[in-house]
């Protein structure tokens, strides 16, 4: 894995601060709500999309979900479609533009719609280093 440098975890904080500004209060009313959880982004490399656009691909933990989210290097004007496809290794994903504020977004593939029964951080993290690991390794060949 790729060290990512301050300027991007600081870039990957900001948004998860972001999330829990927007979406906090609404999650807590939710039956799958997990207070054990807090957002966290996790596992973020370097990912360069087909258009040659760069950013950030990694996992996003949240007290309700554990998603693949992407994080463009140079946020433009919101695109003309909400939808992104990504073709990972593993397979194709659908991604959804999340806005997060004034200028804050980034592209989301919800995987999982119930931590409920996560019972710490740490297995939250977990979880998201075996996300990335399954989605970043191609499918071993059928015998």
């Amino acid at each position: 894995m790729q060290a990512l440098t301050a300027d991007q975890y600081a870039r990957l904080r900001q948004l998860a601060e972001a999330w829990n500004r927007c979406h906090l209060k609404a999650a807590k009313h939710e039956p799958r709500f997990n207070p054990r959880l807090g957002v966290d982004a996790l596992c973020f490399q370097p990912h360069s999309l087909e258009d040659g656009r760069r950013g950030l691909l990694g996992a996003l933990v949240t007290p309700v979900s554990l998603s693949l989210a992407l994080v463009l290097d140079e946020p433009a004007a919101p695109p003309v479609t909400g939808h992104l496809e990504l073709v990972l290794p593993y397979g194709c994903y659908p991604f959804v533009l999340e806005s997060l504020g004034e200028a804050d977004r980034w592209w989301r593939c919800e995987l999982l719609d119930d931590l409920s029964d996560l019972g710490s951080l740490q297995e939250g993290s977990r979880l998201a280093q075996q996300l990335m690991e399954r989605v970043m390794t191609p499918p071993a060949p059928n015998s």
